[in-house]
């Protein structure tokens, strides 16, 4: 699975709009190390990015889980430091013959997107919007201009999610279960980020960073190279 094409998802938890904040910040993060990586980077929806190139799922698998944030948040007018969280879950992508899903399972439903894309997107619905009636899981897809590539997009998110939802299933029935891939669990508080102290701290390495700031600007490196070998 070295070069293993993956989905990065961040979604704010505890915290309100600071949490939503942070998610933002944390997948720009990702996408500043992906471009210092010279990976191929690409939007799904405003929350799930996919990255592609040479080691991108051996080096990032184990950044799924929840990263917490003690910060003062712009929204702040008393100056008191917040603890927020959000939550990143890192899906390899599945191919169809992984994972088969029934077409009478899908239920497609099409928007008009208000992002990027100029007029195009406007005027035509091309965003679009995939539940799994079994599940009940929906993704959307809406950065691209054309519908059909979009669907490509929604479906292939979905297959990702599907896989992580029987991967936790296993866990759950098999006693000491371990994925051999070795994921962070979503529940799991792995990193906790202090800009008052300028420091990122890894609690599984028990290890902390400092330069804060240059290391939400993708200066990832020293870290995922630690941290990936987690559960190998």
């Amino acid at each position: 699975m070295e070069n293993k094409n993956i989905y990065i998802e961040a979604r704010g938890a505890t915290g309100g709009d600071e949490a939503k904040i942070w998610a933002n910040d944390l997948l720009r993060m990702y996408l500043r190390f992906a471009n210092k990586k010279n990976w191929k980077v690409s939007n799904v929806s405003d929350d799930v990015l996919r990255l592609s190139g040479e080691n991108v799922f051996n080096l990032l698998k184990n950044e799924s889980g929840v990263h917490r944030v003690q910060r003062i948040p712009t929204t702040e007018r008393h100056g008191r430091i917040h603890t927020s969280t959000a939550t990143i879950v890192v899906l390899p992508e599945i191919t169809e013959k992984e994972i088969k899903i029934n077409p009478a399972d899908l239920n497609w439903q099409f928007f008009r997107a208000s992002t990027q894309g100029g007029q195009n997107v406007q005027k035509v619905s091309t965003a679009v919007r995939l539940i799994h009636k079994p599940t009940g899981i929906i993704v959307t897809a809406h950065e691209e201009r054309f519908q059909e590539r979009n669907r490509k997009n929604a479906l292939d998110l979905l297959r990702s999610k599907l896989w992580e939802k029987e991967e936790e299933e296993k866990k759950t029935k098999i006693a000491g279960y371990r994925s051999a891939i070795g994921r962070g669990m979503r529940s799991e508080k792995i990193r906790t980020y202090n800009f008052p102290q300028n420091r990122v701290t890894d609690h599984r390495v028990k290890k902390s960073w400092g330069n804060l700031e240059s290391i939400m600007d993708g200066n990832l490196e020293k870290i995922v190279e630690l941290t990936s070998k987690l559960n190998n």
